[in-house]
């Protein structure tokens, strides 16, 4: 399995729908509200032979009234 983080921008006021939604998809692992630039921290895993950024681009932008995203792909965990 592979983990990686995705920082999700809301459109203003709809942060808790966008949660909401990626709940709702069971696509994520685990979701938290951020203060700062973006909304949202989402943890998700998937499949070593699945390509995140198709992910990303297929599963998540999918999901209405989100502004922008910044992913960070994890490679070891201590």
């Amino acid at each position: 399995m592979k983990t990686f983080f995705v920082q999700i921008k809301c459109e203003l006021g709809k942060a808790y729908e966008v949660a909401s939604a990626l709940a709702d998809a069971e696509i994520a692992s685990e979701i938290y509200s951020t203060a700062g630039n973006y909304d949202l921290l989402v943890k998700f895993y998937v499949d070593d032979e699945e390509d995140i950024g198709h992910f990303v681009n297929e599963r998540v932008h999918a999901i209405g009234n989100i502004k922008d995203t910044f992913t960070t792909v994890t490679f070891r965990a201590f």
